[in-house]
């Protein structure tokens, strides 16, 4: 298989091998990586006829994982993703277009009730049959999105100036996909 416009099929994301994460400034000084330990997404993919493409992807939102269990919990409050009210992060892909090996995906991202168009690049890293015979893809993307878009307004003054968590999120997707019978 050379390149994007060979692939053809339906992929299930492979979420022991994948990742979808961000990444914050924190107090002007630092980045704190995070991403969602719980997530499924299926991709219907033509690479030859690209609009014919389709993308689903949920994340628990109460999965998210920080390394620090105390920013977890204000992370899974009403402050920030209000869990218990709004479970699911989506994004549906609507818009797909092919240029050699990056695809770019045009979509709804749906935080918190709130759903904004998000395009993200997603470069090919290739195609491969693993060792239990599982036709694989992987893509890797990011995108830098405002959360304040989505109402994930809370922050917190320094005194020196400044916030403590940047508004500007990148967003960053490692994909591991498995091709279906």
């Amino acid at each position: 298989m050379s390149g994007i416009a060979d692939l053809k099929g339906t992929y299930v994301l492979d979420a022991s091998h994948s990742q979808l994460g961000f990444v914050a400034r924190h107090a002007m000084v630092t980045k704190v990586r995070g991403s969602f330990n719980e997530v499924s997404g299926t991709a219907t993919l033509d690479g030859a006829n690209p609009s014919a493409s389709t993308l689903s992807v949920t994340m628990q939102a109460a999965s998210v994982d920080t390394r620090s269990e105390g920013r977890d919990a204000h992370l899974r409050s009403a402050d920030f993703f209000d869990v218990e009210q709004y479970p699911e992060i989506t994004f549906t892909g609507t818009d797909f277009v092919v240029d050699g090996d990056v695809i770019t995906v045009t979509g709804d991202l749906t935080i918190k009730g709130v759903t904004h168009p998000v395009t993200i690049p997603f470069e090919f890293q290739g195609a491969a049959t693993d060792p239990f015979g599982n036709q694989r893809i992987g893509f890797e993307g990011s995108v830098v999105v405002n959360r304040k878009d989505w109402n994930l307004n809370w922050n917190a003054a320094l005194e020196a100036g400044g916030v403590l968590v940047s508004e500007k999120v990148t967003l960053e997707l490692e994909v591991s996909a498995i091709k279906q019978a």
